[in-house]
């Protein structure tokens, strides 16, 4: 696929380990529901520093939450850490305080920390959006952005089943770069099936933007395996599993595609993703390729 202009700038900027973004979700919460100090956020920042060379970044879901920005954006400055930066969209008085806290970020602490900006996460999946309105959010944020000089992409993160939904191509257009998460976990897949399940979306999502708007670059925003919880159908969640998945589907899409792994930890949730525990410790080996 074609790179855009401001993906090859970014690219080239990156480590020389790695051609493309490789990192984790991280969350505003600590393990007792708690919102992450600026310490909390440069802790975590530094675990993944000593994780392997091909985790590089973070992407966090939202900018006002949590005061996210507030205290992530100084720990990333003090750690050397970059950002996939979330704004939510709904409702109107939310959508407000997140970019005026992503002004504030900007304004306080330039935009060399961004790699992109995510405008919402899943609205066109959850249904809480039409894509008209969302494309509309899109064009606001980037050019709020661009008054000061922010040149990084501006785009939207959603399942590969909307990205394929003729109806939101709308959206798909007003995007710099098209988010995709998918789980073939959520879609009963044996954990034989995973990786080609994987990239069965990330092909049909690619084949889709082609189609609408030739040229941009399909990111991973969220992927991975559970290491707990239901069944969903064929799809068991396990240690050994998540492990599998690891190796099959992370090992090749580091080397290939920006991706985004879901997820650093995952407190209290059913089912669980998060790859480190709460002792610190990674749950499986995230060392072997």
């Amino acid at each position: 696929m074609r790179f855009s202009t401001i993906a090859s700038v970014a690219a080239a900027a990156l480590p020389l380990a790695s051609a493309y973004w490789t990192g984790f979700n991280v969350g505003a919460n600590n393990e007792d529901g708690s919102c992450k100090s600026q310490q909390d956020w440069e802790n975590a920042f530094n675990k993944l520093k000593t994780l392997p060379q091909y985790i590089t970044s973070v992407r966090v879901y939202a900018s006002s939450d949590c005061n996210t920005l507030e205290n992530a954006v100084p720990a990333a400055l003090n750690t050397g850490t970059q950002i996939l930066v979330g704004v939510w969209t709904e409702d109107s008085a939310h959508y407000t305080a997140e970019k005026n806290a992503l002004a504030a970020a900007i304004q306080a602490h330039g935009s060399d920390w961004i790699i992109a900006i995510s405008v919402g996460s899943e609205d066109l999946y959850r249904g809480d959006t039409d894509a008209n309105t969302l494309a509309q959010q899109i064009y606001d944020v980037r050019g709020m952005v661009r008054q000061w000089g922010v040149n990084q992409e501006v785009g939207h993160v959603d399942t590969w089943t909307a990205w394929v939904d003729n109806a939101n191509t709308a959206v798909i257009e007003a995007s710099d770069f098209i988010g995709l998460d998918a789980y073939p976990y959520f879609q009963n897949a044996a954990i034989g099936d995973a990786s080609s399940t994987f990239w069965s979306a990330v092909d049909a999502t690619r084949n889709q933007v082609n189609a609408v708007s030739p040229g941009k670059w399909v990111w991973v925003t969220e992927t991975g395996w559970p290491v707990s919880g239901p069944n969903y159908g064929a799809a068991v969640p396990s240690v050994e599993n998540a492990q599998t998945y690891w190796r099959s589907v992370a090992c090749a899409a580091f080397q290939s595609i920006h991706i985004f792994w879901y997820s650093y930890q995952d407190y209290n949730s059913s089912p669980s993703f998060g790859v480190i525990g709460s002792d610190g410790n990674a749950i499986y080996d995230i060392r072997s390729c």
